[in-house]
């Protein structure tokens, strides 16, 4: 919907009065507040607004977000089809080509076209709280997402950097398998090896390691691995050096990014991508891993959202498959109105 105004959301700070809108990354280190989109693919915008002002996440308005039928939605890749990747994953890591791939498939519905991802953020907000919840809305760019995030991608105090890779995921802590730490030590490794590339010498460490975090229906395991960057290191070199994110690619990356290419049948776009905030003036920033985020897709008409899961060695492919369920039900739940603002699904 063309006139609906740019906007941007982050927990509760509002941003309105679109002022420019860029592709360069280096605009983030000029001036002003900055809303930004990075698509898993390379694609940037960096929206820049005039006025932001504390301003919480309104209550759900009824009748304003119409979304889906639960049954409408398809998926870029069906159990068979993700069962059977999985299996091949697993033939790469036995190979000795790659440790760990996160695998994804990206489902889609139809929407009307007056759809609005500020009306289905306010359902996301009373329905699944999370730490890095935002909403981005350009309509005139493309841009036009509601993500849940639970996870930190990057955040900016001044030159000290900051990421927050979740790796492991249960309904409980009970469900938390060996699998899901061994996994998560390893992406541990490569984010560590991401910042060590823009980040002073010695100055890469680990505050946390494995922290076990409560999110609405599932649980996860999280760790922090933080530095400082180097002089003369800005945005630019920060997103050459730590995209995509570590925890959504796999390890080594490049050989993860390669059977990523081959086994996914859609673009991942926004999704395992960048969605957070830039204060340029104040030298802050927090971006946010783009999982358990929804984007509208106007060329198509649909609203679309992606799942997935990190595969190893020990990964089973239909405990894959139930993961990835796991991920999404809830929030397709919420999305297609199925979901009570008291957790009962209808």
């Amino acid at each position: 919907m063309s006139d609906l105004p740019p906007l941007a959301r982050f927990g509760d700070r509002l941003a309105t009065g679109l002022r420019d809108v860029t592709t360069d990354p280096a605009a983030l280190d000029s001036s002003g507040f900055w809303a930004v989109r990075a698509d898993f693919e390379g694609g940037l915008t960096c929206a820049r607004f005039a006025d932001v002002r504390t301003a919480p996440v309104p209550a759900p308005v009824p009748g304003r977000w119409r979304g889906p039928a639960v049954g409408d939605w398809t998926s870029s890749l069906d159990r068979a089809a993700y069962t059977a990747a999985v299996r091949r994953v697993r033939a790469h890591i036995e190979a000795g080509e790659v440790y760990q791939a996160n695998l994804c498939r990206v489902l889609s519905a139809p929407v009307p076209p007056d759809a609005d991802v500020d009306a289905l953020a306010a359902l996301l907000a009373r329905g699944n709280p999370a730490p890095y919840a935002g909403t981005i809305r350009l309509p005139g760019h493309g841009v036009e997402i509601a993500t849940a995030s639970p996870e930190l991608f990057l955040r900016r105090e001044g030159r000290t950097v900051e990421s927050g890779p979740i790796k492991g995921t249960g309904r409980t802590e009970a469900d938390l398998l060996e699998k899901d730490h061994a996994e998560n030590v390893m992406i541990v490794d490569l984010v560590r090896n991401d910042l060590g590339r823009v980040c002073a010498p010695g100055t890469v460490t680990v505050p946390d390691l494995c922290a076990v975090e409560k999110h609405p229906g599932l649980v996860h395991l999280v760790s922090a691995v933080r530095g400082e960057l180097r002089p003369g290191a800005g945005w630019p070199e920060l997103f050459a050096a730590a995209f995509p994110p570590g925890s959504v690619t796999g390890a080594p990356k490049a050989s993860a990014l390669r059977i990523i290419d081959a086994l996914e049948t859609a673009p991942r776009g926004p999704y395992c991508g960048g969605v957070g905030w830039v204060d340029a003036d104040r030298g802050v920033a927090e971006l946010a891993v783009g999982i358990r985020t929804f984007w509208i897709d106007r060329a198509e008409g649909c609203l679309r959202f992606g799942t997935g899961a990190g595969i190893t060695w020990g990964s089973d492919p239909e405990g894959e498959w139930r993961e990835t369920e796991l991920k999404a039900s809830r929030l397709l739940a919420i999305a297609s109105g199925a979901y009570t603002l008291d957790g009962e699904e209808r």
